[in-house]
């Protein structure tokens, strides 16, 4: 199941703290990525700004608590709540995690790595096309940072990506910033990571800060993107092309203008690398 989508350009996660500025000051963004639980309601505020903020710009969806991964069976409720949503605000595409967050019956609020087993893919790429026939279009799924790693893995992460595309025509949405706090985390090579997917298969990446601790790095969203997660997103564009940029933050809120400038910077870093691309074609 693929189809072709357009590269919307670069875009901002919709959080509260901005929802006002925006519809007061039309920011310079190409497009908005609202977390879909946030909107799972039946009316009030969060309603209104999404409405308001959908008439002037793109939006894509991107969940948090699908638990594409975990032991229990998909939440059909859930779902069915995610296609409505999707037919109120016409997403370009809807999105989640490659991960488990559920146990059998509570909801965890962490994205949890999988192992990545044959099982594991197998089991998971049903489920993907499971949820893709109730959406009726492809899943994108995106890689989490992790912390630690499953004794019986055996695919890389990247292999495992690929393999699981493969299988259930789901996209990927690559986060940059995530391959670089887990490559440092557990010492791999980040190119290798991104060089290794299908690059057909990427629809969109994300950009976000973390916090360095020397030893170990956490993904925490709360900082400016860094200079090596930068160099790493420009090397990316060259080899990928144009694909839909997001820059996430979801703490230490900046004012919005510091954010759209921080964006203006992936923009302009993003121009730079496909026009060295062109040049090298």
């Amino acid at each position: 199941m693929s189809v072709s989508r357009p590269c919307l350009g670069y875009g901002l996660g919709l959080r509260s703290h901005y929802h006002q500025e925006i519809l007061e000051q039309s920011p310079a963004v190409d497009w908005f990525e609202i977390v879909s639980e946030n909107y799972l309601v039946q009316g009030g505020k969060a309603l209104y700004y999404l409405d308001a903020i959908a008439e002037r710009y793109p939006l894509v969806m991107h969940g948090v608590s699908l638990s594409i991964g975990g032991p229990h069976a998909l939440d059909g409720e859930y779902l069915k709540q995610l296609k409505q949503l999707a037919g109120r605000v016409n997403p370009a595409w809807i999105s989640d995690h490659l991960c488990w967050s559920r146990g059998n019956a509570h909801q965890l609020h962490d994205l949890l790595p999988l192992p990545y087993t044959e099982e594991s893919l197998y089991y998971v790429a049903a489920r993907v096309r499971q949820v893709q026939d109730v959406l009726q279009q492809p899943l994108v799924l995106e890689n989490v940072s992790s912390y630690v790693r499953a004794a019986a893995d055996e695919f890389s992460e990247w292999e495992f990506l690929e393999a699981l595309s493969r299988l259930s025509g789901c996209e990927l949405l690559l986060d940059v910033n995530n391959v670089y706090v887990s490559a440092r985390n557990h010492g791999f090579d980040p190119w290798t990571f991104i060089h290794s997917l299908p690059a057909h298969k990427i629809r969109q990446l994300h950009l976000a800060g973390h916090a360095d601790y020397g030893d170990y790095v956490i993904d925490t969203h709360d900082h400016p993107v860094c200079d090596p997660v930068w160099a790493l997103y420009q090397r990316t564009l060259e080899h990928l092309g144009p694909v839909a940029t997001l820059l996430e933050r979801d703490d230490h809120f900046p004012p919005l203008a510091e954010l759209v400038d921080e964006l203006d910077k992936a923009r302009e870093l993003g121009g730079i690398a496909l026009a060295r691309r062109s040049l090298c074609a």
